[in-house]
């Protein structure tokens, strides 16, 4: 009789427990780990999230091998986690309750690219910069930028975007099909490379955003655009916020098909200016980048030049030479390691989170969650991308001050429920993880009941990435 790591009541059980770790230390040999250091690094969190390490770390090389660890795992009800790169910001990848790490970085193969099809199939541990500098001599290109090199599994795990998406769209529009291992470890392929169908329910998206708590995604083919002919970035500066974002809403309603346009706010500019030395104004700004021909592009530049001087914007200054805008947007993608300069300290965490609403409401839950940082004396600047109604705020705390932990968990706590008020979400593109749990009641109400149904239909033994997604009922 095969026992169980996960009693009823769901305590631990050690021997069976000990059990599978044994099974799959004896199948999987040197990449197979219990080692403190590594089982930290695979509960890796950057929030102020306790780390929660697995009791071992599984390096799985294909679909097949995903399916034997889930097979082992689930006979002996032991919890499984996946693992991609660890970029993920809300606890994805802590282990509550303990149980196995699936690591799939070593499943990084690009198992076909369909250039006349504009997809192609890759391994869940494909980064989103190794599948671009495979595909760019083909002129083609992946859009979705998180910012991070993720991982393409755990990108559509967690329904990442970026700074692209306001053109481009979000994983889950860019997601054509999946290779997904189930709880009980049978493989399950969504979907066909057809540009649309009737055919069935949609398992693509039901497990695109899902967090590893219904299948884990070990293959996906996605969506591939053609690298445009001719690229323009820019910044432009604004008086305020408020000016900034309502700049940005009407560039939108008035169809400019902008590829990016990215918000700093005056902490962040600061923080910017002496992470990457740009020297801009210390005022809010506007990053921006048009895609297309030289034509339309200097002509959606012009307009939004126009725009720009109705919300008192400065002069837009455009860049084209690919170095100059590649400094640009890397200095937007070092934002987190910018405004971690505006506070250093052993003590000090930095807290990044997000939210998103309608973008006509932008202005107004952008301008009252400033407001609230600088109300309760936290630091706490506020970047987004802000074409498509998403902005993150990153707080800076000192972890051994409860007063200032208590007043940073109280603006989190508004700015989540402010977006919701507003008929928006708690999270744009983080993901819930443990961190946005508690939102989802007010967020989706009766039919959180409908997703605990899902929940328990596909993994009755609840051994999927435990602890994530459904707050407890």
């Amino acid at each position: 009789m095969v026992v169980s790591a996960l009693r009823n009541d769901g305590a631990r059980d050690e021997v069976a427990l000990g059990a599978a770790l044994d099974l799959l230390q004896e199948r999987f040999g040197s990449r197979f780990t219990r080692g403190l250091e590594i089982r930290r690094q695979h509960a890796n969190t950057t929030t102020w999230l306790p780390n929660e390490p697995a009791d071992a770390v599984v390096f799985a090389a294909s679909t097949e091998e995903v399916s034997e660890i889930v097979k082992i795992c689930a006979a002996h009800r032991v919890p499984i986690i996946p693992f991609g790169t660890g970029t993920s910001l809300e606890g994805h990848v802590n282990a509550p309750k303990g149980g196995v790490s699936i690591d799939l970085s070593q499943m990084n193969k690009i198992v076909a690219v369909h250039a006349e099809d504009l997809d192609c199939t890759v391994e869940a541990g494909v980064t989103r910069i190794q599948l671009n500098n495979f595909i760019r001599d083909q002129g083609l290109f992946f859009p979705i930028d998180p910012g991070a090199d993720a991982s393409l599994g755990g990108m559509a795990a967690t329904r990442a975007s970026g700074t692209n998406a306001v053109r481009y769209g979000t994983m889950r529009e860019n997601v054509v099909r999946l290779t997904a291992v189930m709880a009980d470890g049978s493989i399950v392929r969504t979907g066909s490379r057809a540009k649309k169908s009737s055919a069935g329910y949609d398992l693509t998206r039901l497990l695109v955003g899902s967090e590893g708590t219904l299948g884990i995604i070990t293959e996906v083919t996605v969506r591939l655009h053609g690298l445009p002919e001719s690229v323009a970035a820019g910044v432009c500066s604004f008086p305020t916020v408020e000016d900034a974002c309502n700049a940005a809403i009407l560039t939108i309603q008035s169809g400019i098909p902008i590829a990016r346009i990215e918000l700093g706010d005056a902490m962040m500019i600061r923080a910017t200016n002496e992470f990457a030395k740009l020297g801009l104004p210390e005022t809010p700004h506007l990053f921006l980048e048009f895609h297309g021909s030289p034509a339309s592009v200097a002509e959606q530049a012009e307009q939004f030049a126009a725009i720009a001087q109705e919300f008192n914007g400065g002069e837009f200054a455009s860049a084209t030479r690919p170095e100059d805008r590649t400094k640009l947007w890397q200095a937007r993608h070092d934002s987190y390691f910018a405004v971690k300069g505006l506070r250093p300290g052993d003590t000090i965490q930095s807290v990044s989170t997000d939210v998103c609403v309608p973008i006509s409401r932008l202005a107004e839950c952008v301008t009252e969650t400033s407001a609230d940082i600088a109300a309760n004396g936290l630091i706490g600047p506020v970047v987004g991308h802000v074409g498509d109604g998403n902005f993150h705020t990153q707080l800076l705390i000192d972890v051994t001050n409860p007063e200032e932990i208590a007043k940073a968990e109280a603006v989190i706590s508004r700015m989540n429920e402010r977006a919701i008020a507003l008929d928006g979400t708690c999270t744009g593109e983080h993901g819930v993880g443990q961190g946005k749990r508690k939102y989802l009641v007010k967020e989706h109400g009766h039919g959180l009941d409908i997703m605990r149904v899902i929940k328990g239909a596909l993994d009755p033994l609840g051994i999927l990435n435990p602890g994530k997604i459904l707050p407890d009922a």
